[in-house]
């Protein structure tokens, strides 16, 4: 559903009067408690995305899947044979016009150079080169771009400006905006930037493909009601070879709080690729990410079998099967015992739609395409956002202290003072004790992990580089691998990731701990959420301290605001506690990952295992608790800057509220007055 035209106005009425205010307040005599204001009133209104990862191979059918969901059929292209995303692709909404819009960001001419010059390495292994999947990517991306008179070209020939008279913005390092009036007009003209699909392309007169250059692509969609603070990201696979992509890529999963994995109906619980992709995100999106819900979203629910009969036992027919296919996918699901470690029983949904029926129903009601199930979804996501009353609420507290402190004498505030600092370190302690305990914890199950990696990781290495893998395959996979600092995707997409095997020991020993310390649900909290109860007890001291209820009020929108904010802090911080366990062990890898790497000719297969080996056994005494000590460090340095941010902010507001001599500020009677009555509305509308 659309924001309400009342709450826009009131959105719009809000931030004029704080613009007024902060003019108001420039003109002021400059104090300590005028600059606080000034800075407050600035930094109201971020509004943070909400983000939704679209996980699915080619065909499963994505794109038609958002297109249906937010309603705009036409946007995404989709439902060609051979035809495939090959960009990620950003679908939110355009609130500043009626344009559909697309922003294209490029790769840098760095990096497009790098993969010229990749291409080079190959020329003197002619017979080789063809059996690569490293060059068969750079050829499919070198072939689309410049056609197949690239052979015949040096890098510096390549590098020549014709070759970009159409996209000027690559060479300047510049986003490429196209604006169209309509979906149908944007996804004809983004075509050649996001898809691999030379057939489709010389029907419609494309001769130069652009997604190789292409790092990212966000649609913007005209005042879309289902995208007003959430992002659908169309995901390929499982990354990128290209190392920009990919840290975008994985920088992106990392942020995702919900995610959808699509696959047809028909193949779900037997689709390997799409169970792979799950496995091999678990520890991006879970511990190492901020995912709550996972949607294993089966797609083309009307067809059953071969049949076209659109009677109503047909329907039955569909439903049963559906049912039976969500019963099976969940039992699938339940035997994934070390991914389920990062998430909660209830976080793993399944849904059976169709897209095609959801815009012309002829076999299933539009209730049972179940794409109105994933239009709550997002519903729900945007609800949490309530821009309008966090607006208007931080408006109504900085209002409030304006007012009071005009009203009040700061010598007359101690005793106030003296209880909100006694109830600041009172409420404390519960978050110092809980995050005590969790170090304590992590000492405790990390020792025991480096203990079983010492033990068991020569072990692990062995079988990794010997069990059932012999021949030029797995020579060509290993020295992928080691080239490429430990991690190698193969052509179908999937990773093998050398330093998260070595991990794995550490990373098992604390899994289940982290969730429950750091639980990407928002509704409990970190450290058991001691945080979330914090209080400055506002409400009651108000009672005591009527002449001081406008800064009580104050008081009160602060310690709200600081606990989201560390909240927000501590999403992004537990992520990099948890990666630096494998960021350490790639670390301690890089040098042998180069001495392996730099074998050619006869007998480098085994040179390059001998090299692995010998460096891990060599290395695995310091290596393990090396990592160990990385990630408590990370955690000691979070604990101490979370008691800080509490400690000085919260001091910093009772001390500019309460404490400062205000007589020269401004009165803000009418606007307070106006607030409030937007305030109430509001809070009214949601009961």
């Amino acid at each position: 559903m659309p924001k309400s035209s009342p709450e826009l106005m009131i959105l719009s009425e809000g931030k004029n009067v704080m613009t007024h205010v902060l003019a108001k307040l420039r003109s002021e005599e400059k104090t300590k408690l005028n600059e606080f204001l000034r800075n407050k009133i600035r930094d109201m209104g971020t509004d943070n995305r909400e983000l939704v990862g679209v996980f699915g191979k080619t065909g499963a059918g994505k794109t038609s899947l958002i297109n249906a969901v937010i309603e705009e059929t036409t946007l995404l292209p989709s439902g060609d044979v051979g035809a495939c995303t090959s960009v990620m692709i950003k679908v939110e909404a355009n609130m500043s016009n009626t344009n559909y819009e697309a922003h294209i960001e490029f790769i840098t001419k760095e990096e497009w150079k790098d993969e010229l010059w990749s291409i080079n390495q190959y020329h003197t292994a002619e017979q080789r080169k063809y059996e690569d999947d490293d060059y068969q990517d750079v050829a499919e991306k070198m072939s689309a771009f410049y056609g197949e008179e690239w052979e015949q070209k040096s890098c510096e020939q390549l590098m020549d400006t014709r070759y970009f008279r159409e996209i000027p913005e690559f060479l300047q390092s510049t986003t490429k905006i196209l604006a169209c009036e309509t979906a149908m007009e944007l996804s004809a003209r983004m075509t050649k930037y996001t898809r691999t699909d030379s057939k489709r392309g010389a029907c419609n007169g494309i001769k130069r493909w652009y997604w190789p250059l292409v790092k990212c692509v966000t649609v913007r969609v005209p005042h879309n009601s289902f995208l007003q603070h959430v992002t659908l990201v169309d995901l390929p696979g499982n990354g990128d070879r290209n190392k920009s992509r990919d840290a975008m890529w994985k920088g992106i999963v990392g942020q995702c709080s919900t995610v959808w994995i699509v696959t047809e109906i028909n193949r779900a619980t037997a689709d390997r690729d799409s169970w792979e992709i799950l496995k091999s995100v678990s520890s991006l999106i879970g511990n190492g990410g901020e995912c709550s819900s996972i949607h294993f979203i089966c797609t083309k629910s009307d067809i059953i079998g071969e049949s076209t009969d659109h009677s109503a036992d047909v329907q039955t027919l569909i439903l049963e099967r559906n049912m039976d296919a969500k019963e099976a996918v969940r039992k699938e699901y339940n035997k994934l015992n070390k991914i389920k470690k990062h998430f909660s029983d209830d976080c793993f949904k399944v849904f059976t739609v169709s897209s095609k029926e959801f815009l012309k129903q002829t076999v299933l009601s539009e209730e049972n395409t179940e794409i109105p199930k994933l239009q709550d979804v997002l519903q729900k996501l945007n609800d949490c956002h309530s821009e309008t009353l966090n607006y208007v609420s931080g408006a109504h507290g900085i209002l409030s202290l304006i007012q009071g402190a005009k009203l009040t004498k700061p010598e007359n505030n101690e005793d106030v003072c003296k209880e909100l600092e006694r109830n600041m370190a009172l409420h404390l302690d519960p978050v110092k004790k809980a995050m005590g305990e969790a170090c304590q914890v992590f000492e405790k199950r990390l020792s025991e992990g480096v203990e079983k990696s010492k033990r068991d990781c020569e072990t692990m290495l062995q079988n990794f580089l010997f069990e059932g893998k012999s021949g030029r395959g797995f020579h060509k996979t290993l020295k992928s691998v080691v080239k490429k600092g430990g991690v190698h995707k193969t052509q179908k997409g999937k990773e093998i990731n050398l330093n998260r095997k070595l991990t794995s020991f550490l990373t098992d020993s604390i899994d289940e701990e982290f969730r429950k310390t750091f639980p990407n649900e928002r509704n409990g909290g970190p450290f058991n959420g001691t945080l979330n109860k914090f209080s400055l007890d506002t409400e009651s001291l108000k009672q005591k301290y009527k002449d001081l209820q406008l800064q009580l009020r104050f008081l009160k929108t602060e310690e709200d605001k600081i606990k989201v904010k560390l909240n927000a802090r501590i999403r992004d911080q537990k992520k990099i506690i948890y990666n630096s366990l494998t960021q350490t062990i790639e670390e301690f890898m890089e040098e042998c990952y180069k001495t392996a790497a730099g074998f050619s000719g006869p007998g480098d297969l085994e040179k390059m295992r001998e090299t692995l080996t010998k460096h891990v056994y060599e290395s695995k005494d310091t290596m393990f608790m090396k990592a160990k000590d990385v990630m408590m460090n990370h955690l000691q340095s979070l604990r101490v800057e979370i008691l800080e941010t509490v400690k000085d902010t919260l001091k910093t507001s009772i001390d500019l509220s309460l404490r400062t001599d205000s007589c020269s500020i401004l009165d803000v009677s009418t606007e307070l007055e106006m607030v409030q009555k937007f305030y109430d509305d509001l809070v009214n509308s949601l009961h």
